[in-house]
């Protein structure tokens, strides 16, 4: 079948919705199905080479916002594929998509990644394209993909889960648990950073305004409250506008030396930062952060996780069963669970453990591929 996948973010940009279509529009290639993904231009995506078992068309946005780009072009571009693959949100493309069912006859498969909260005048904007705009594009879809039913019932959704079970399946996001897999720490990045004998705490996650929800801020204001110990350090690996005023935060509160920003890394590199890492931190704020690849990610390397008590990342990173699950935005609880796996190496093995075999029975990109497949061939 001819299949177009759309998004508004996509690889080399390392975000978690474009992740997703990338792996899904590669499983499905593999499977003999004609993908060609469609997402916008943007001028940081310079020289890119796209190599895939499938087509990738770069659109120019008429104008865009962050992430977000107005694509009417995609009627035209549309027009003569079986079914198309939506990842939402993606404000400029799922209203053409919208508009395009209403005048053609087409296939349509939503994978609806999470709520759009925002913050300021954006808020109110969002709020008004839930009540007024998603339902209508919900309406017309012939499948929504959740990646947890325990975020999705809590959602914007939970009122058409209700009324239309049927229509609703949940996919869950995968790893790649052949490249993600326990390492040995790499020597060059331990005397790159003067690790020897040092915990590491990491983070990894785009460091600009669209991800405010990644709760930098709180985790930078979790080490002061812990930063008389020496026997650990903070590695930050991402970038993005927001990078120099975290930078600036943490040299407020002294923490230059406990804390280093690393950049943003490509994949390869990013394997060796999850060989240094103790543990995983996640500490998102709000209800914009849906699942957790990069959980998933660590959990893949073996390696413990504390991460926000969010409908949907709780469901990824078990409760003293993978990790620990602290309150969203607090500074407190979020340095009481970074110093009790400090503290207790023996239950950070044991979490970590666990999470690589979460990984293997749920969340490799094979299982998830196998499933979405099986949903796009019984709607032909």
């Amino acid at each position: 079948m001819k299949i177009a996948v759309v998004c508004s973010t996509f690889p080399p940009y390392r975000a978690g919705m474009g992740n997703v279509a990338y792996y899904n529009a590669w499983y499905l290639a593999t499977q003999g199905h004609q993908v060609t993904v469609f997402t916008p231009f943007y001028k940081r995506l310079k020289n890119v080479k796209d190599e895939y078992p499938f087509k990738v068309v770069r659109l120019y946005p008429w104008f865009k916002y962050g992430n977000s780009g107005f694509l009417p072009q995609l009627i035209w571009r549309l027009w003569k594929f079986d079914i198309i693959h939506l990842h939402y949100p993606f404000f400029g493309g799922a209203e053409i998509i919208y508009f395009l069912d209403k005048i053609k006859d087409i296939k349509l498969v939503i994978t609806y990644h999470m709520d759009v909260v925002g913050t300021g005048i954006l808020s109110s904007f969002f709020r008004w394209h839930t009540e007024h705009v998603l339902p209508r594009i919900i309406d017309r879809a012939d499948k929504v993909l959740v990646t947890s039913w325990d975020y999705a019932k809590s959602s914007a959704l939970k009122d058409w889960i209700e009324a239309e079970p049927e229509k609703f399946v949940e996919l869950p996001i995968g790893v790649n648990h052949l490249l993600f897999k326990p390492r040995f720490r790499d020597k060059d990045l331990t005397e790159r950073y003067d690790l020897y004998d040092k915990q590491v705490v990491l983070f990894v996650g785009a460091l600009d305004r669209p991800h405010y929800f990644k709760g930098v801020n709180i985790l930078i204001q979790a080490i002061f409250k812990i930063n008389d110990s020496d026997d650990f350090r903070v590695l930050i690996v991402g970038g993005g506008d927001m990078l120099d005023s975290y930078k600036s935060l943490a040299d407020n509160l002294g923490l230059s030396k406990k804390i280093i920003f690393a950049g943003l890394v490509d994949d390869q590199e990013l394997l060796k930062y999850y060989s240094l890492a103790d543990m995983l931190v996640f500490p998102s704020i709000d209800r914009s952060e849906a699942f957790g690849i990069v959980a998933l990610e660590a959990m893949a390397c073996g390696i413990p996780v504390i991460a926000s008590d969010l409908a949907g990342v709780r469901s990824v990173v078990g409760k003293k069963e993978t990790g620990l699950l602290v309150k969203p935005g607090s500074v407190q609880n979020l340095t009481d669970m970074i110093h009790t796996l400090l503290k207790n190496s023996k239950l950070a093995r044991t979490y970590g453990q666990a999470g690589r075999q979460k990984v293997l029975d749920n969340y490799t990109w094979e299982i998830v591929g196998k499933k979405l497949n099986e949903i796009i061939n019984n709607l032909s």
